[in-house]
């Protein structure tokens, strides 16, 4: 009798060796980090270091100089589109059209990745984050506190199963903050994987499983920080080598 087999789960990120070099500035140098699915990492490291390279080239918007690399078990390089709708991206470019409603927006992203009951999504969406009464008002005449709360809405519109997040607590508000903490929460009690860049300790320790430091294109730290036996701040101190990097 034939025991079944079943397949094992792949990472939700795997990259090896990955290099990204800018004329001759080399800005990722030979990077290998596995991610399991349903972790949350935050990336830290002072300007420069390589964070914004990283995300940009995990979704599939930049090309590394050499290495590879998989999402959910996906090439990269050769399963591009297919990456593209597993993944939610906030950047720090909001990527929305001013001239456009906020429910303009979603209906636009939302034909795109083919979501299905959209108009029911979105207006799910529009009132988790709090703009349903500014669904028809033009994006241009929005705060930039209100452009990030759509843009997070946005990324979430096709239900992704991993999130690539940039610096996403730039520009909101306390009640933001809350929601987006809250939104983080439950997307990872679903099962969802997050990557997340940060300059701020405390949110960005407060709900990682893995955190990663960068440093000058090096991963100079990656672990589970509380497992540390002393301060993150510290150990993060002792690998930019700097204080002049310091957050």
């Amino acid at each position: 009798m034939s025991e079944s087999t079943q397949a094992p789960i792949p990472p939700a990120v795997r990259i090896s060796n990955l290099t990204k070099q800018f004329g001759f500035i080399r800005v990722l140098n030979g990077i290998n980090l596995t991610l399991k699915q349903g972790e949350f990492l935050t990336v830290f490291g002072p300007n420069g270091a390589g964070k914004t390279t990283l995300l940009r080239i995990l979704s599939t918007l930049t090309r590394p100089t050499s290495g590879n690399g998989t999402l959910l078990g996906y090439d990269l390089a050769q399963d591009g589109a297919l990456v593209r709708y597993l993944i939610g991206v906030l950047t720090h470019h909001p990527l929305l059209f001013p001239t456009l409603t906020g429910y303009e927006n979603l209906k636009f992203y939302g034909q795109m990745f083919q979501v299905q009951h959209l108009p029911d999504r979105i207006e799910t969406l529009l009132h988790e984050v709090g703009l349903s009464e500014q669904r028809d008002q033009l994006v241009e005449t929005f705060s930039r506190g209100m452009q990030q709360r759509l843009a997070i809405a946005r990324a979430l519109l096709h239900a992704p199963r991993l999130l690539l997040l940039d610096e996403p607590y730039t520009g909101l508000d306390h009640e933001g903050i809350s929601f987006l903490t809250q939104t983080l929460k439950a997307f990872r009690a679903q099962g969802g994987t997050v990557i997340m860049t940060s300059h701020d300790f405390e949110k960005g320790l407060e709900l990682c499983t893995k955190a990663t430091i960068l440093n000058d294109g090096n991963l100079a730290y990656y672990g589970d920080p509380t497992t540390l036996e002393e301060p993150f701040e510290a150990v993060y101190q002792r690998c930019v080598g700097s204080p002049s990097k310091a957050l």
